[in-house]
């Protein structure tokens, strides 16, 4: 694992201190490396917002009415 030297502020180091005592962590090392893991899938998941939101842009105006829409959307849900 690479290894990285951090500064934080007190208010923050306060808080990592926190979650450690709480035993929500082991070790600061490891809430980092959670915090990070997160934001990386937070990012993953706002580019794929992203996409769909983009694609369903282009598709342009439904036809469909509401009804439709939401008997569509139960049926795929099962």
């Amino acid at each position: 694992m690479a290894r990285q030297t951090i500064t934080v502020t007190e208010p923050n180091d306060r808080w990592l201190k926190q979650k450690i005592e709480e035993n929500e962590y082991a070790s600061k090392s490891e809430l980092i490396n959670d915090l990070i893991r997160r934001q990386r899938e937070q990012e993953l998941d706002r580019i794929w917002l992203k996409n769909e939101l983009i694609k369903g842009e282009k598709s342009g105006l439904s036809t469909k009415t509401m009804a439709e829409i939401l008997k569509e959307a139960k049926r795929r849900g099962k």
